[in-house]
């Protein structure tokens, strides 16, 4: 890291402004070999976290940008290291021209996430802060926002490093009494051992609990529009998404392929999968399309069966209730402006137990009964609040899950009267499994896996 590194940290195209962020040892002179600025100041003169009006100039001294730069002296920056942000127009030419010059000077382009894995690797941040500034960046909801922002600000960590400090005592307390008994060390009973490590365990096990609901806030609960062509499917995502995303036409077959969009039904984030009619054709696209709706299903948290009520249980709708047995899921009973309401048992009739919403998406009824009828099926399902502790990491989850089952060893090698080095050994893998999700027991080789997936500029 003695290099330094620079990049452009806003999305290239039209815009107020570009930023063009550079950090290292070097950062400051490197800037000031392009920078003129309008009171004739060094760079090396601007105080920390104040900023400087001038232009950046090309290696023949010719104006690229009017520009404002903000100079960051070490420690006290993102990456703890010297950091500028050059502050240049937006669009493409501009905010390119301004990155060559840097890069030019000195400076070299930076990796996918070099930026926060320098933040990582300098103790600025741990890995679990820096893997939610993406989830942060990614955030399609509040809700989702407020989750990556509690991960940035350490609730998860503080909890995991707590509990591996006192996994770390436990060991410590145990070898302690093994490697030196003829010093006066109480010895913890079986039974203590056992108390911590079923309290350590109940802990983890608790942080565990809140995966699904982690899951959901960062990907969207995974919901698929499903049932036969023309019962109102398209009708029912451009309601949701409150937009013609969808072509509805009275024609059956219409949709060919699975559309994808994300919306939040009241602070609750879903990924809304529009699919196909599924149903027995002979035609080849449309063939491809069912396939790929019942693909969509197979990989579905929630569904939003639609039937048409103005007319009888078909075939194709049994065929997809049989789909449907083991999912979580609303019956949306479309079309009732024709039959005057809901007038029969569609549970019963489709052999499904779950809730019914009766609509009519063409005079637009139903739908805050139905908004208000999958916020009640998702939080009765135990849903957790944003405001708690949330795993909503994949890597996170398999290292708790797999801490848990180490403790479960532990209290099984206590059980069978097995030596205390068992004990100590399970211990110590809980422990590094916990220190994973933090970063302090993980390779270069991981590290470079999760900060490849970052922006530029990040």
């Amino acid at each position: 890291m003695d290099d330094t590194i620079a990049a452009i940290g806003t999305p290239i195209g039209a815009a107020g402004i570009g930023i063009i962020r550079v950090s290292g040892e070097d950062a400051i002179e490197i800037v000031d070999r392009i920078f003129r600025s309008k009171n004739k100041k060094n760079l090396h003169e601007v105080p920390s976290h104040n900023i400087v009006y001038g232009h950046i100039v090309d290696e023949k001294g010719e104006v690229i940008d009017e520009v404002l730069v903000t100079v960051m002296l070490a420690p006290k920056s993102f990456t703890t290291e010297n950091v500028v942000e050059i502050n240049c127009h937006g669009g493409t030419v501009a905010v390119r021209k301004t990155l060559e010059a840097v890069l030019k000077a000195g400076a070299r382009l930076a990796e996918p996430g070099e930026f926060a894995k320098r933040a990582f690797l300098n103790g600025r941040i741990d890995l679990a802060q820096a893997e939610s500034i993406m989830d942060l960046i990614n955030a399609k909801t509040a809700a989702s926002l407020r989750v990556a922002v509690g991960q940035l600000e350490g609730k998860l960590s503080a909890q995991i490093k707590d509990i591996r400090a006192k996994l770390l005592e436990l060991r410590a307390h145990i070898e302690a009494g093994i490697d030196f008994p003829e010093h006066d060390i109480e010895d913890l009973s079986k039974e203590q051992i056992k108390v911590a490590t079923v309290e350590l365990k109940s802990r983890i096990d608790k942080i565990l609990e809140s995966a699904d609901s982690g899951k959901i806030f960062r990907e969207g609960l995974k919901t698929v529009i499903i049932g036969k062509p023309n019962v109102g499917k398209s009708s029912l995502l451009n309601a949701l998404v409150k937009e013609k995303r969808a072509i509805v036409t009275d024609i059956p077959g219409t949709t060919r392929d699975v559309i994808e969009e994300f919306v939040s039904i009241r602070g609750i984030p879903l990924k809304i999968l529009d699919t196909a009619g599924i149903r027995e054709t002979e035609d080849v696209v449309e063939k491809i399309g069912v396939q790929r709706s019942k693909e969509a299903l197979e990989q579905a948290d929630f569904f939003l069966f639609v039937v048409d009520v103005a007319s009888e249980i078909s075939s194709e709708d049994m065929e997809i209730a049989a789909f449907l047995k083991d999912l979580s899921g609303i019956i949306i009973a479309n079309k009732t402006d024709l039959t005057g309401g809901l007038n029969r048992d569609l549970q019963k009739e489709l052999g499904l137990d779950v809730p019914v919403v009766a609509m009519s998406l063409l005079n637009g009824q139903g739908l805050d009964e139905l908004e208000e009828k999958i916020v009640d099926i998702v939080y009765n399902n135990e849903f957790h609040s944003v405001d708690e502790i949330l795993v909503s990491n994949v890597r996170h989850e398999r290292a708790l899950t797999a801490a848990s089952e180490y403790l479960t060893g532990v209290l099984e090698t206590l059980a069978n009267n097995m030596p205390m080095d068992c004990v100590t050994i399970d211990l110590n893998s809980a422990w590094e499994e916990l220190g994973k999700i933090t970063g302090e027991t993980v390779g270069e080789d991981l590290l470079d896996q999760i900060f490849s997936q970052f922006c530029i500029g990040k």
